[in-house]
């Protein structure tokens, strides 16, 4: 069970998340906290959240370090329990934890609930995964020689994932990294330090021994760096931008570590003449819209047949047109915010500088700030034709 509360009330309701480290959540070592706000409404108040500096990095790989001489060595069926039980707690808050999703990130409702019952699956199936057996046999030419590989737990593995998908891609990696034996310390995107917190309090509850997994929040800057230079964290896995990659990769080769990296993605869609327009314009829209357009496998362009361009342009803009931008608590909300006012405002300046160069905007592409997103990072979605390739 948790050590302590992972939160704490303010005396103006505004509840504080602190760290988790070596089995308890505890304040950050400075003792200061940092605000996240909805993206939707930034008087929206989400909750204050530790910030963390090097000295909550050096605790918690303290505590992983420990915990891997047993944890490592221990059974692949007490391992798989944890994480089918954490699976069951997660299920039973998908609606909770989904709202809250959705409040803190910005995606709509319907996708917060789908990627926390995303997470739910993983930590599922890694619990399958981790009774199975591993390790191959091979032939040999030599019929008294026996050849084959036995997979061993690496140690302490840090993680560092993105805003976009706060819940589901911690998941997928936090659970394959428990399954088969190794200690995480776990660093999320700064925007979304909520649903970090309800994915280590399932685990924490599931009865995942201290020092396993350990939670830092913080700005990158403050614990990043510390976390990869760690001589004690032998493999990293990075989620985000590809220059933070870059100098992640730099970073691990110098002191040989390994180092798993989801960088940036480009991700056109092709539309022949003898598509079916409607199904196409489907999975293009989708693409492009879904999460507000904020991950890496989003369709950023199409690249449509000249016979046919004239329709499928008029009929995206229709379309994009239509979708309904606002509140992504409300229901009926097909696209929410983006994460903060920077994004809006890059976007809406990229919009601009389009035009200036004499790209056609055929529809959207302004900042949106009436009808309930006064205080919010709202943006229309843009088309843009003529584009040069």
């Amino acid at each position: 069970m948790v050590a302590a509360p992972s939160r704490a009330e303010t005396g103006s309701g505004v509840q504080t998340y602190g760290n988790y480290i070596a089995g308890e959540w505890r304040p950050a070592a400075t003792g200061e906290t940092l605000e996240n706000r909805s993206p939707s409404n930034r008087n929206d108040l989400v909750g204050l959240f530790a910030a963390s500096d090097a000295d909550d990095i050096r605790a918690a790989v303290d505590a992983a370090a420990k915990a891997y001489e047993t944890w490592g060595k221990g059974s692949p069926i007490v391992r798989a329990n944890i994480l089918h039980k954490a699976a069951n707690i997660l299920e039973g808050r998908i609606a909770e934890v989904g709202r809250e999703l959705a409040r803190e990130e910005g995606k709509t409702l319907k996708e917060g609930i789908g990627e926390t019952t995303r997470a739910v699956q993983i930590l599922r199936y890694y619990a399958g995964e981790a009774q199975q057996p591993t390790g191959e046999h091979y032939p040999s030419i030599n019929p008294l020689t026996l050849l084959y590989t036995v997979r061993e737990p690496l140690g302490v593995c840090a993680v560092i994932t993105p805003w976009n998908f706060p819940i589901a891609i911690p998941a997928w990696k936090i659970a394959p990294a428990l399954a088969f034996g190794n200690t995480v310390v776990f660093k999320p995107a700064s925007e979304t330090p909520l649903c970090a917190v309800r994915l280590v309090e399932a685990l924490a509850e599931a009865g995942l021994p201290a020092g396993v997994l350990s939670l830092v929040s913080g700005r990158a800057a403050a614990v990043g760096d510390p976390l990869v230079q760690d001589e004690r964290v032998v493999a990293i896995s990075f989620t985000g931008s590809n220059e933070v990659g870059a100098s992640l990769r730099k970073q691990a080769a110098e002191r040989g570590a390994k180092i798993q990296l989801e960088l940036g993605g480009k991700n056109p869609a092709i539309v022949l003449a003898d598509a079916d327009m409607d199904h196409a314009l489907m999975h293009v829209v989708n693409g492009a819209m879904m999460s507000t357009g904020q991950k890496c496998t989003a369709t950023s362009r199409a690249i449509v047949d000249r016979r046919v361009a004239g329709e499928f342009t008029e009929m995206l803009a229709k379309k994009i047109t239509s979708l309904r931008v606002g509140d992504p608590l409300d229901p009926e909300t097909q696209i929410g915010p983006l994460i903060d006012e920077t994004a809006a405002e890059r976007v809406a300046g990229e919009v601009r500088q389009a035009k200036e160069q004499g790209v056609s905007l055929v529809a959207g592409g302004e900042r949106l700030r009436d009808g309930g997103r006064e205080n919010g990072s709202f943006v229309a979605p843009a088309l843009f034709a003529d584009v040069d390739p």
